[in-house]
């Protein structure tokens, strides 16, 4: 017996093993072994797959990063209405693809610091600054 698991948010996963189905009072349920390592397989698979995400893949890496829609917008620079719109029509630029990417496959090697270089240019200023040089075409650190 397989099992779909939808409650994943994707709709083609299914189980083969590492669940069992109990019978309860209200008819039937199933639980799963190990959702933690199951969530890592899937969400593994899908940074490393191929093919662009589809709006629920997308949906799910964000997710399994503790990200909301408001807080990838942010990283992005983008409305949370556009990621909202990614998901919900399957049409996830290109440059949002490679990035949620990457940053799942950083956080979940243990490794974060593209996480980190984001936030702190999130917290940047968004002045304009003159960038000013002298002579052999090097930074001028005495410029205000």
């Amino acid at each position: 017996m397989n099992y779909h698991y939808v409650e994943s948010g994707l709709d083609n996963v299914w189980l083969s093993n590492g669940f069992v189905v109990k019978e309860t009072a209200y008819g039937d349920a199933v639980a799963i072994e190990d959702v933690e390592g199951l969530h890592a397989a899937i969400g593994s698979m899908l940074a490393n797959q191929t093919t662009r995400l589809s709006g629920l893949e997308f949906r799910f890496l964000r997710k399994e990063l503790g990200l909301s829609q408001e807080s990838l917008a942010d990283i992005l620079d983008k409305s949370n209405q556009a990621v909202a719109l990614w998901e919900k029509n399957d049409k996830v630029p290109v440059m949002a693809d490679r990035l949620i990417r990457g940053i799942y496959l950083e956080a979940t090697t243990g490794n974060a610091k593209l996480m980190a270089s984001i936030h702190l240019v999130n917290q940047l200023d968004h002045e304009i600054h003159n960038l000013s040089f002298e002579g052999g075409w090097h930074q001028d650190n005495k410029a205000a």
